[in-house]
């Protein structure tokens, strides 16, 4: 041990006596931290000046009408985009845009054709066309920029989406909510006609009972037959309403079947939307199998697929509650096989979000997705996709009719209400015409008795009639369940259909900006640059004046001088990242230590590398930075790295290395922690054994080697 610290006290007293060597050295020491400062402050927050984006928007919709509603879909998406900071949109004309994308000005363009507004308004017919935007990108001027502007006009899509959703949605049931309350004002008038058919049918008997005791008792039954004519007089003017009111009926159920006849194309659409969204998770499947994709737009399109698959659940259980109540008005339940196949592919939709949340959450902490999930995932949306294209094969004939013979079977229930209403109505005056008669009858005496009598039986079948006809409506449905369907909330049903989830997201390790994110990898490669430094400009040679070193000695002697320097350059490197660049350190204390403890190990094997091998040491140093540097996992996630990459992964020091940073940056978990220290030891022990049981062997050898080579003249 004598022998070591001598050379190590050998080597400090010749830094300090010589300025020289003491320039060198401490230029040795800052330049590491140059390189991690610069590289953080420049990457500090990227994603937080997307608004110098410049992109084009041009805005050539001519409007449209939806059900006497003017539409300027594309008016909207510019007030929208004037209030969007985020990136620079610039509103220009379409031939400005396109030489503004070609030449560089702009990095991509979003027109808006002139018949977009048009071609939403179609959802309402029976031929409904997708409206779309024309998206250029000029793709040679950044690599990053053209995924940033995707992002921005997959933003527009979905918001012009959940817009056009909501209006659509509340003109709908505004026209419902319009006949409930049109039913219910009129729901008095209604019970009080049936209960006078009822009251008149149950006097049938008292009046046949008076006109056969008119020839014993004319004074009796003239009372009785005033007291009809009482009724009779009130069950004119109430027939009288009634007809009026079925005739509302009749115009209710006529305006329903024209909302259901909209309603059946919007839920064709919307399983076709469904269906997109099935294909969608299916090429993200393929697209987290494809390793080469670039990890950023593979963030971008996880959660786009998370909002899709939200908005995707909450619309199948919506559709499935329409269904469910158009199926409640018929016998048979001839939308029963859809609902049970919607309802699992709203089951899936739920499986698909809850593993594509899963694979973005393994993504965000820096882990290759399990391959089963992928499976699953692309499994998933395979059975949907299945489902729906049956669901969809199935809809004009199956399932449009279906839905139309609820409104038929609801329509017929009208129709009937409507006729016996005028029915009703027309016998009214007959009926009374009979007891005034009767009435004359007792006047005049026994003669005319027999008329009325023969009279009296028509009469009351068609009373009889009347009311068995109410009763039978009736047994369709109740009267209030149907107001309460109708009389819903136009606009909050508008507004949840629109929107039915909202996002709530937790932060389990928040780092405020992205410079911060980085600083583990730039600050873990500052230090392999810091150590290759050294041992490019310092020998790790000894040349002994009088002293015979053994090789371990010259070994561990000269490491401890490479050590103290390391230490120096890590101690600037970390200090300077939180005191100078005010980077984010959750745990500032084991930041620093955590690079007093790399820069060892770094050291150690660039050190063991060169003093074994020289100056193929240094080159092998160099290759394995440039390996650590794409199979770290530093800036990209591992998974997305081809499968070398992957391979090499963990048995990079790199690896743990920065692991052990981003763990003092976020928040410190020791579990994690004390993996990366038992796996850098076992890096450091390598090293620490080939430089104690090789260095005289190879050396003796390579000196021979590379006294042959200097004879060339061109290596030192």
């Amino acid at each position: 041990m004598g022998q070591i610290f001598a050379i190590y006290a050998k080597d400090l007293r010749g830094i300090f006596r010589n300025g020289a060597a003491a320039v060198i050295i401490i230029g040795l020491a800052f330049l590491p931290s140059l390189y991690a400062w610069f590289n953080i402050k420049a990457s500090w927050d990227p994603y937080g000046q997307t608004s110098s984006l410049a992109i084009a928007v041009v805005n050539n919709d001519e409007g449209a009408v939806l059900r006497d509603i003017p539409i300027h879909a594309g008016n909207q998406i510019i007030a929208s985009l004037k209030e969007n900071k985020k990136i620079g949109w610039v509103f220009v004309e379409e031939k400005k845009a396109m030489e503004g994308v070609k030449h560089g000005d702009y990095y991509a363009s979003i027109t808006i054709p002139a018949d977009f507004s048009a071609d939403l308004a179609t959802v309402l017919t029976d031929n409904p066309q997708q409206a779309e935007l024309d998206y250029a990108v000029n793709e040679k001027i950044n690599a990053v920029s053209p995924k940033i502007a995707q992002k921005g006009a997959s933003g527009i899509i979905e918001e012009v989406r959940a817009s056009f959703v909501k209006t659509a949605n509340e003109t709908i049931f505004r026209i419902f909510n319009q006949i409930g309350v049109e039913i219910e004002e009129n729901k008095p008038a209604i019970e009080q006609v049936r209960n006078t058919v009822f009251k008149l049918e149950s006097l049938i008997p008292k009046i046949n009972e008076a006109v056969s005791l008119a020839a014993v008792d004319i004074e009796k039954s003239k009372k009785i037959v005033s007291a009809v004519q009482t009724e009779l007089t009130k069950a004119a003017q109430l027939a009288k309403d009634g007809e009026a009111f079925t005739k509302q009926l009749g115009l209710f159920f006529r305006k329903s079947t024209t909302a259901l006849d909209t309603v059946g194309p919007l839920i064709k659409q919307d399983l076709q939307l469904l269906l997109e969204t099935a294909h969608a998770m299916e090429e993200l499947a393929a697209v987290l199998q494809d390793s080469s994709v670039d990890p950023a737009f593979v963030q971008t399109t996880l959660e786009l697929a998370e909002k899709r698959l939200t908005s995707a659940a909450a619309v199948t259980g919506g559709m499935i509650s329409l269904l469910e109540r158009l199926n409640d008005l018929t016998s048979h339940k001839p939308l029963a096989s859809a609902i049970e196949r919607l309802q699992q592919v709203n089951s899936q939709f739920q499986q698909q979000l809850t593993v594509v949340q899963q694979i973005r959450s393994a993504m965000r902490n820096g882990e290759k997705p399990a391959q089963t999930l992928i499976d699953r995932l692309s499994a998933l949306s395979k059975e949907a996709a299945v489902i729906l294209t049956e669901v969809l094969s199935r809809y004009d004939s199956e399932i449009l009719p279906g839905i139309m013979q609820a409104a038929d079977k609801a329509k017929q229930a009208a129709s009937k209400a409507e006729s016996v209403m005028a029915e009703a109505n027309k016998a009214i005056p007959s009926v009374v015409k009979i007891v005034n008669d009767a009435a004359k009858g007792l006047e005049l005496g026994g003669q005319e008795l027999a008329k009325m009598q023969a009279r009296l039986p028509a009469a009351e079948q068609k009373i009889k009639d009347f009311a068995m006809q109410i009763r039978e409506l009736e047994k369709e449905g109740h009267l209030d369940e149907l107001i309460d369907l109708l009389k819903n909330d136009a606009e909050r049903e508008g507004a949840f259909f629109a929107e039915p989830v909202v996002l709530k997201e937790n932060r389990l390790f928040p780092i405020p900006n992205y410079g911060s994110a980085m600083s583990p990898f730039f600050t873990t490669l500052s230090l392999w640059v810091g150590a290759l430094l050294l041992v490019s400009l310092l020998t790790v040679d000894v040349h002994p004046a009088g002293h015979a070193y053994r090789s371990y000695h010259i070994y561990l002697g000269r490491y401890l001088t490479f050590l103290t320097i390391a230490i120096v350059q890590s101690l600037l490197v970390t200090l300077g990242d939180i005191w100078l660049l005010k980077a984010y350190v959750a745990d500032p204390l084991w930041f620093v230590l955590f690079g007093v403890i790399l820069s060892a190990v770094f050291m150690l094997i660039v050190y063991t590398l060169v003093s074994i091998f020289g100056n193929v040491g240094k080159a092998m140093a160099i290759v394995l930075l440039v390996l650590q540097l794409a199979g770290s996992g530093g800036t990209f996630p591992i998974q997305v790295t081809p499968p070398f990459f992957q391979a090499i992964h963990p048995f990079l020091p790199f690896t743990y290395a920065i692991s052990m940073m981003r763990e003092a940056v976020g928040g410190i978990l020791w579990d994690i922690v004390a993996r990366d220290l038992i796996a850098l030891a076992v890096f450091a022990g390598a090293a620490l054994l080939l430089g104690l049981a090789l260095k005289k062997w190879i050396n003796r050898y390579s000196a021979k080697i590379l006294e042959k080579a200097k004879q060339s003249g061109i290596i030192h």
